[in-house]
């Protein structure tokens, strides 16, 4: 396909079964040597999220995941192994996929595992704010904290973050839509990245901790450490926008992660995401404004209905034209001034998708011979969109027909 560059993820649990051992399994090691040294081989640069929704249980189970404060040298643990070990292959780092998820009641199950004691349904957990956001905490300072020993150790090393990013409107221009929409966007978009960018938690903190009951526990040396950690380039996802009303009879939008209010100019997916090429453009704008460091795009895609046809094809026009306009917005915003590093869309292959838990909202440019009741054989074959995006590729995005 001519991949200049592949995100993709350490899991924990390969390098430290429980999180707590004292040395890391070198087949897990010795796993990633072969990825990062095909990618070479290759002429694909790795770009790698540490932390990307794998909390060994182990910890949810002793410490109620990032709640406890132990997790932070853990953590470190296995940051300084897999730095020693691929300081050669690896030059990208990301610390936490979607750090900010832990600002919303789901994230409790995928990034802060803070559910010890919980079996049900994943719509189902009791929200509790407290442990979340003091789960955040200790999450920024383990990321801090590594941020500033690769620096130390390994000047060569570029450290990202990456955030959750969905635009928000206010639905309409009445003052109480704006002010929502602003509180929403700061909370749910601006609060990590405000600690991660500037090293400082930021001006509405505490009136947001204040209004959600929440004590962060913090220790000496905690503030010193995020402003010694920060990031030198901030990578995001960007699916769709919401808007957001003070009004309870406005339409909800379907999204099933993060629900709004329906934008009544734009189309939505299968699954009601809205569509909004234009809202990253304007995401880009709004980012690089804010912290004039380098950005990157590193998750974009249409979650589909996908089928094959009765030639064998699987003609996916729907993602081409998705993508497309995504693309055309991210030059777009590269005319306005946006230092735009790069893009890596999601997916590149099938997968079960994070949002449903179901394989049937594909993302891929490769669709995967597996289906929701568990049959399927798992053999593979190139979408439209594939060849398409070999293409993109090639020209450097040059050609989108």
């Amino acid at each position: 396909m001519g991949f200049k560059c592949f995100r993709t993820s350490i899991n924990w649990t390969r390098i430290f079964p429980t999180g707590e051992e004292e040395e890391p399994n070198e087949a897990g090691l010795a796993f990633y040597d072969r990825v990062f040294t095909c990618c070479k081989e290759h002429g694909i640069e790795p770009l790698v999220t540490i932390s990307h929704y794998e909390l060994p249980y182990a910890l949810v189970q002793k410490y109620n995941g990032w709640e406890g404060r132990e997790l932070i040298a853990l953590f470190e643990k296995l940051c300084h192994v897999v730095f020693e070990r691929y300081k050669d292959k690896v030059k990208y780092w990301l610390t936490f996929n979607e750090i900010n998820a832990g600002t919303m009641p789901f994230g409790a199950v995928l990034s802060t595992g803070t559910v010890k004691g919980y079996s049900g349904p994943v719509n189902q957990v009791p929200d509790k704010p407290q442990e979340r956001f003091q789960a955040l905490h200790h999450q920024f300072v383990a990321s801090a904290r590594v941020i500033k020993y690769a620096h130390e150790h390994y000047p060569q090393f570029l450290m990202g973050n990456m955030i959750c990013f969905v635009t928000s409107y206010a639905l309409t221009c009445n003052p109480d839509d704006i002010l929502a929409n602003q509180a929403h966007m700061r909370e749910m978009n601006w609060y990590c990245s405000d600690v991660q960018v500037r090293g400082e938690y930021p001006s509405y903190a505490k009136r947001l901790w204040e209004e959600k009951g929440i004590t962060i526990k913090m220790e000496e040396g905690d503030l010193k450490d995020l402003k010694e950690g920060l990031i030198d380039f901030y990578t995001f996802s960007y699916y769709m926008s919401n808007c957001i009303s003070v009004d309870p009879n406005a339409a909800k939008s379907d999204g099933n992660l993060i629900a709004g209010m329906k934008n009544p100019y734009l189309p939505a997916s299968d699954w009601g995401w809205q569509i909004d090429p234009k809202g990253l453009r304007y995401s880009l704008n709004e980012i690089y404004d804010r912290y004039r460091i380098p950005l990157m795009v590193v998750e974009n895609g249409l979650g589909a209905y996908d089928k094959i046809e009765e030639d064998g094809t699987v003609q996916d026009d729907y993602r081409i034209d998705y993508l497309r306009q995504h693309i055309e917005q991210m030059e777009e915003a590269v005319k306005d001034g946006v230092d735009l590093m790069g893009y890596t869309p999601w997916g590149c292959i099938d997968l079960v998708s994070a949002s449903t838990g179901e394989m049937a909202k594909r993302y891929g440019f490769i669709f995967v011979e597996k289906y929701d009741d568990g049959t399927g054989s798992l053999a593979r074959r190139k979408k439209k969109s594939f060849d398409w995006y070999k293409k993109v590729i090639a020209t450097n995005g040059e050609d989108l027909s």
